[in-house]
């Protein structure tokens, strides 16, 4: 498979669990206190699918799962940080603690922008990859229409 292929197949299955969450915060009743448990039905499902997965690997042979063990704590970092998205992302579509939900058309390219905005500064000072000067343009231009998202009575479309 091609890293382009897998590039595309991998942005449609973020946008799809972006757009997904959003739809299940849309269904938090007013009552609710938390969405916690919603939260959990993400991580048993994404385990069910790693799961599966790997089973695949195994019938298919010839697969090494042993990994380093700084992979395993990085990984588990990372583990921490979508499981705090995840309920922060609910909250956010649930209105839980909020005077009324976010809408996705807010949220969800201000999340995914900021990400790629903190992706591009943690890859120039931590991962000391080079950036170019077209790099930077982008992430201003980012920045640009994170607060374009934000100016109110402009551009609304109802619905």
């Amino acid at each position: 498979m091609s890293a382009m292929i897998l590039l595309a197949m991998v942005t449609v299955l973020y946008a799809g669990y972006n757009l997904f969450v959003k739809l299940s915060g849309e269904q938090v009743p007013a009552e609710a206190s938390t969405t916690i448990v919603a939260t959990i039905c993400i991580q048993i499902t994404a385990l069910m699918t790693s799961f599966l997965f790997a089973g695949y690997l195994l019938m298919r042979g010839e697969q090494t799962f042993v990994l380093t063990s700084g992979s395993y704590v990085w990984a588990a970092i990372a583990g921490l940080c979508i499981g705090g998205a995840e309920i922060g992302y609910l909250y956010l579509f649930g209105g839980i603690g909020l005077s009324k939900p976010m809408a996705a058309s807010i949220a969800i390219p201000t999340i995914v922008s900021g990400t790629i905005l903190i992706s591009l500064v943690f890859s120039y000072l931590v991962l000391k990859e080079a950036i170019s000067l077209f790099q930077i343009f982008g992430g201003v231009l980012i920045v640009a229409g994170i607060v374009l998202l934000f100016i109110k009575g402009r551009g609304t479309v109802p619905h």
